[in-house]
């Protein structure tokens, strides 16, 4: 296994993250498949999480000593596909096939197996998370070095079985497990906190035993700084509660819910790349 950690610099990561993001709207609008909003708030973390901080090789990626990650909220498969083909776990041009009929490559991560780098079937809310954790528990009984990641959404901790996995989590001291929340302050149908009341959600993790850190999660020196963090917490697993602004990087989609399931018409795409090339 070979190790990928600092691999790149910041600015390159900020250049991958802003070439896929208009990748992600490019497909959407192609596909007619949503959850654009929830892919930008999402990209940078899965960008700085697959350069700087998993232990992985795309070339291998059955090793049986890789690090896990799982894409707990579901709906952000557009952005992990993106992610992976860049990485190199596909050819990018698989990715023409999104959205088409009996394509893997659709609106939610397909099961293990049909997509390399995919680790679980992640469609339902609530699910990936205690996947994760069996994996992470699965370390302490095979003497295994890997570490477990897994990414939620804000509204995603409405389900009963997320706060099932984070009172276990503590309890078998799964320090090699790291949560990742990308609180966007949104879910499908509202604002997060006028739906089900999540504040105060570092207080809560923290209760239940966590190692919490709370950062930007749009800033890549805080990244490194909680990753670094929380692989030198023994004993207890972490959570980091990363603030992202659904819709990141198109001014027009920034904090607006309409993008967790609108489609951008013809001129809408030509302003966000645009706008993204801009930024470039």
């Amino acid at each position: 296994m070979s190790s990928i950690l600092k691999q790149k610099s910041f600015e390159e990561l900020k250049e991958i993250a802003n070439r896929l993001r208009k990748r992600i709207i490019e497909t959407g609008a192609n596909s007619k498949i949503p959850h654009i909003g929830s892919c930008l708030s999402c990209i940078d973390l899965l960008v700085y999480v697959y350069w700087n901080e998993l232990l992985i090789d795309p070339l291998k990626p059955n090793d049986l000593e890789r690090d896990r990650f799982l894409l707990s909220k579901g709906h952000g498969a557009p952005a992990l596909f993106q992610v992976l083909a860049e990485r190199g776990f596909f050819d990018k041009e698989k990715l023409l096939e999104f959205g088409q009929p009996g394509s893997v490559f659709h609106e939610h991560p397909p099961k293990p197996g049909l997509i390399p780098g995919i680790e679980a079937a992640t469609g339902s809310l609530g699910h990936g998370f205690s996947m994760a954790l069996g994996m992470a528990v699965s370390t302490k009984i095979t003497n295994k070095m890997f570490r477990c990641y897994v990414m939620l959404s804000d509204g995603e901790c409405n389900e009963g079985s997320i706060w099932e996995a984070a009172l276990l989590a503590p309890t078998l001291k799964l320090d090699n497990l790291t949560v990742i929340i990308d609180f966007n302050k949104w879910q499908a149908t509202g604002r997060s906190e006028e739906i089900m009341s999540l504040q105060p959600l570092n207080l809560k993790w923290e209760a239940f035993g966590w190692h919490v850190q709370e950062i930007n999660g749009h800033n890549f020196n805080e990244m490194e700084e909680a990753f670094t963090n929380a692989k030198q917490i023994k004993n207890k697993p972490s959570v980091i509660v990363a603030n992202t602004i659904k819709g990141k990087g198109v001014s027009f989609m920034e904090d607006d819910n309409n993008w967790h399931y609108r489609i951008p018409n013809r001129e809408e795409l030509k302003l966000a790349l645009k706008e993204l090339s801009s930024a470039s």
